[in-house]
């Protein structure tokens, strides 16, 4: 069993001591003493007022954090949240903490929370990101089309400025629909709920052996509800706002998603490619809401890089690419940076051939994912030049449109795959 392997003694004792439980919510941290409170505030508000008969535990996995984090969780009592909110707790809501092996990875974690929760036979589990600004309303719209409509994954929409999410609108979202068939809008969701049942399937797989297991998992969960024909629905949760961190690290943050979307076609390859269509799934809510307030956003800087990765990586590129889409892609790069344009049947088209090629294992997998970073930054900074003045709905013109090359292109991507291209 899992829980044997990758929860510790006292972390099994203290969910012993919990017994079972109808509602888990999970919150993975590493050194967020600076946020945690208001979130985990914002969690237990959002328990009492909506499911106060149920019974639920917070669970927190850690990854080692030096900060007191733990200490902040573990000290936040229910006595304090009835003074603050005047809610009545008619259940005792239980906060555990546990630090799991490995050192921080959100994989890690969520494995642990997901153990926690197949041990509490908890019928219905949220997770939570530490980078998220919540709101206890959030807590009702993820976990209700579970506890009442028996949904299995409930992934999350919300409003976005047009320039956030850029990596979601521009591949994640247009490929794993085109692939997989089903148009979830965030495929790689930070908060999401899903079903025990769901829980008990996911922790069974073998993914957790590999790295993608660590790193990628978020994506995986939703790739495995697809591929598993569980009940899928996203629910439209408020404004997507995130604590203020370091700029992101784009090559890790296509590892962990481009990379595990690319690791999953593997074995699922019976499941993608008998569908030549994609379907909506249920949505509670709007499945998208852009603003378009001004935002300064450093255009040439991602030119730059995607000019400078074509010539720097020509030999990596040529081991890639078909000679007809280098060349296209390579005459690009030398159109002046007012004029540059970076069409959707060229994008789609590349990452159709980077896909195959790390199928094909043509060179490193890994070296794969990395050289896609720069020519996404060339898609990116057309994305932004051409949506400068676009009102929502002109967004998601596009978005839809990008969308529909995916699906067009995807039999070139079957060719492909078994070497008849």
């Amino acid at each position: 069993m899992a829980e044997e392997t990758i929860l510790s003694d006292d972390f099994l004792r203290e969910l012993i001591n919990v017994g079972e439980v109808d509602i888990l919510v999970g919150v993975h941290t590493y050194n967020d003493a600076s946020t945690i409170g208001p979130l985990v505030q914002a969690i237990r508000v959002g328990l009492l007022k909506y499911f106060p008969r149920q019974r639920a535990a917070i669970i927190n996995a850690d990854g080692g954090s030096k900060d007191g984090t733990q200490d902040l969780i573990r000290a936040a009592s229910i006595s304090d949240l009835q003074h603050v909110s005047r809610l009545q707790a008619l259940r005792t809501l239980h906060s555990i903490s546990t630090q799991y092996p490995g050192g921080p990875a959100s994989g890690n974690a969520l494995r642990t929370i997901l153990a926690a929760a197949e041990l509490l036979r908890a019928s219905a589990c949220a997770v939570i990101s530490p980078d998220s600004i919540i709101e206890p309303e959030w807590l009702e719209r993820l976990l209700r089309p579970v506890t009442r409509d028996n949904f299995d994954l409930v992934t999350p929409t919300y409003r976005r400025h047009k320039f956030d999410g850029l990596l979601i609108r521009n591949l994640l979202y247009p490929m794993n629909r085109a692939l997989y068939s089903r148009r979830v809008r965030e495929p790689y969701p930070p908060d999401f709920a899903f079903s025990g049942r769901l829980a008990s399937h996911f922790l069974s797989q073998e993914v957790w052996s590999q790295e993608v297991g660590r790193t990628g998992a978020e994506m995986y969960v939703t790739i495995s509800a697809i591929v598993g024909d569980f009940r899928l629905a996203q629910s439209f949760l408020g404004p997507k706002s995130r604590v203020e961190h370091a700029p992101a690290d784009l090559v890790a943050a296509i590892r962990r998603s481009v990379g595990t979307l690319f690791w999953s076609l593997e074995d699922n390859f019976r499941s993608w490619s008998a569908n030549s269509h994609s379907e909506p799934i249920t949505t509670f809510g709007p499945d998208h809401e852009l603003i378009s307030d001004p935002l300064r956003v450093n255009r040439k800087r991602q030119y730059e890089m995607f000019v400078r990765g074509v010539s720097e990586l020509d030999t990596v590129l040529k081991a890639i690419l078909s000679p007809p889409t280098l060349a296209e892609l390579q005459r690009t790069a030398t159109v002046p940076e007012p004029d540059f344009r970076f069409p959707d049947e060229l994008w789609a088209r590349t990452v159709y051939e980077f896909t195959a090629a790390y199928h094909k294992s043509v060179i490193s997998r890994d070296h794969i994912v990395q050289a896609l970073a720069p020519l996404y930054r060339g898609k990116a900074h057309t994305f932004l030049l051409e949506n400068r003045d676009s009102s929502a709905e002109e967004v998601e013109s596009k978005v839809e449109h990008l969308c529909q090359e995916f699906e067009r292109l995807k039999p070139s991507l079957l060719e492909m795959w078994d070497g008849r291209k």
